[in-house]
C-alpha cells in the first residue's frame, strides 16, 4: 500500500468473537500486503451503545454506532462488513448493496436459500453498478488449504476419487452450559450443521474442485433445554433458574455425492469431547492423495502414490516457505502462522478484487450453493430420505489468482 492509495472506508455490523477476527483482518492486511487500496476502519456499529464504543475503542474504529441504516446510507462509507447472527444478513446485505456499498458478510450466508437467493439477486444488481460481495469462508485462505486445492488442481493426486471431511467442537458437551443465540432456530437457522458443516462442506468442495449435488443425512439435538443467562448480565453473564428449548441440532452426520459421482462422508458436532476445533478435510485420487487438519493448520499431509514403494507414505509439507500462498508477506520460513492471519488473507483478497474490478471469491453464489445444500440435508434428515438432490448446484469455484500473494 503506497501512501497515495485511495481509501476504503470501512462499516462493520456486528462485534463480539467474529467482530474481533474481522477487525484483525482489516487493521493487519494493509501492514503486511501492497493492498492498492487503503482500508480505513470508519466505524463500527452494534446495539449497545456503549458495549459498541467500547469495542470501538479496544479494535481501533473511529467511530461507534447504533443505527446500521443510517451508516449504509451515509457517503462516506465503500465496504460494510456484516458480523451479525444470520438472521439478519440478507436484510442487511441487500440494503447496503442497493445503496452501492461493497459487501463482505459471514458464513453462512443466511438463514434459508430464499433469502441466499434474494442476496445473490441483490449482488448480481449491484455488480453491474460496480459493487462487489464476497461471503466469508475463511478457512479457504489458510495457506495450507489453498496450496491443498492447488495440488488437487494441478492434478498431483490424480482423479479425485472420495472425499472425507468433518468438523468437530466440544463447547456444548456440558449439559449445563447455557443458552446463546447459536442455539436458536430464528436468529442461527441452524446448529453444527450451518455454524460449523457449513465450512467442511465448502472446503470440501474448493480443495475437490467439485460440488455437491446430492446429499443423505441425520440431524440430533442430544440437549434439548438449557439454562438461560441472567438477562441483566447477557451472555457473559451467570445462568439463570429458568431454562430454554434448543430448537437446533447439535450433531450433524451425512453422506454427499459430488458432480462426478464421487462419494463424500461429513460429519459435524459440537458435542465431540476433547475437539476444540477440529476441521479436517481429506481428499483421495488415483494418484495420490492430500489431509488438511485445521489443527495443524501450518501443514499438509500429502501422498505420492508414483513414489517407489519403499519410499511410500503421507509425507508432512510445512507450509512456511515464501514460495507457499500468503506466506511471502509473513515471516522467514518456519516461523508459524495462526487463526487469525487467514482474516487478513480475506482483506487482501477482497481488497484486491475491488480495485481491479474483478469478482472475489467466494462469490454470494457460493454462499447460495452451501446454502442449498445445508437445506437438502436438513430436508433429508426430516423425511428420511436416502438421497435428497442439491437443486441448481452450480458454483464459481475457480482457483482465482487472488488467492497468490
Amino acid at each position: 500500500m503506497s501512501p497515495e492509495s485511495s481509501p476504503l472506508r470501512i462499516a462493520m455490523i456486528g462485534h463480539g468473537f467474529m467482530g474481533a477476527a474481522h477487525s484483525q483482518g482489516w487493521r493487519t492486511a494493509p501492514r503486511f500486503f501492497p493492498l492498492p487500496l487503503q482500508p480505513v476502519m470508519q466505524v463500527l456499529v452494534g446495539r449497545s451503545e456503549t458495549a459498541t464504543r467500547e469495542a470501538a475503542d479496544r479494535w481501533g474504529w473511529a467511530e461507534a454506532a447504533t443505527d446500521w441504516r443510517e451508516v449504509i446510507a451515509r457517503d462516506d462509507i465503500d465496504v460494510v462488513d456484516i458480523v451479525t447472527p444470520g438472521d439478519s444478513h440478507a436484510e442487511i446485505a441487500i440494503a447496503a448493496l442497493a445503496a452501492g456499498k461493497h459487501v463482505l458478510c459471514e458464513k453462512p450466508l443466511a438463514n434459508s436459500v430464499g433469502e441466499a437467493e434474494a442476496m445473490v439477486d441483490a449482488a448480481a444488481e449491484a455488480r453491474r453498478q460496480g459493487a462487489r460481495s464476497m461471503v466469508g469462508f475463511t478457512y479457504r485462505r489458510v495457506p495450507a488449504a489453498t496450496l491443498a486445492r492447488d495440488l488437487v488442481a494441478a492434478g498431483r493426486i490424480g482423479q479425485v476419487r472420495q472425499v472425507r471431511a468433518s468438523y468437530l467442537q466440544d463447547w456444548l458437551a456440558d449439559a449445563e452450559s447455557p443458552m446463546t443465540w447459536r442455539l436458536e432456530r430464528s436468529r442461527a437457522g441452524s446448529g453444527a450443521l450451518g455454524d460449523i458443516g457449513a465450512h467442511a462442506i465448502d472446503l470440501a468442495q474448493f480443495i475437490s474442485g467439485l460440488p455437491i449435488t446430492a446429499v443423505s443425512g441425520v440431524l440430533q439435538t442430544i440437549v434439548e433445554e438449557r439454562p438461560l443467562m441472567a438477562e441483566s448480565r447477557g451472555l457473559s453473564g451467570t445462568a439463570s433458574a429458568e431454562r430454554g428449548t434448543v430448537t437446533v441440532d447439535d450433531v450433524a452426520l451425512f453422506t454427499a455425492r459430488f458432480e462426478t459421482g464421487v462419494l463424500g462422508s461429513f460429519e459435524a458436532s459440537r458435542f465431540a469431547t476433547g475437539r476444540k476445533n477440529a476441521l479436517r478435510v481429506e481428499v483421495s485420487g488415483s494418484a495420490g492423495a492430500i489431509s488438511f487438519d485445521l489443527e495443524e493448520l501450518n501443514s499438509l499431509q500429502f501422498f505420492d502414490a508414483a513414489a517407489p514403494i519403499t519410499e511410500q507414505g503421507f509425507t508432512r509439507i510445512i507450509v512456511t516457505e515464501p514460495e507457499h500462498p500468503y506466506i511471502a508477506a509473513w515471516w522467514p520460513a518456519g516461523h508459524l502462522l495462526g487463526y487469525e492471519h487467514g482474516f487478513s488473507h480475506q482483506v487482501k483478497d477482497f481488497v484486491e478484487a475491488i480495485a481491479a474490478g474483478t469478482d472475489p471469491s467466494p462469490s454470494f453464489a457460493d454462499g447460495l450453493q452451501v446454502q442449498r445444500v445445508l437445506e437438502s440435508i436438513e430436508t433429508s434428515s426430516a423425511t428420511g430420505s436416502a438421497w435428497t438432490d442439491v437443486a441448481d448446484h452450480q458454483q464459481t469455484n475457480n482457483p482465482q489468482e487472488a488467492t497468490r500473494p
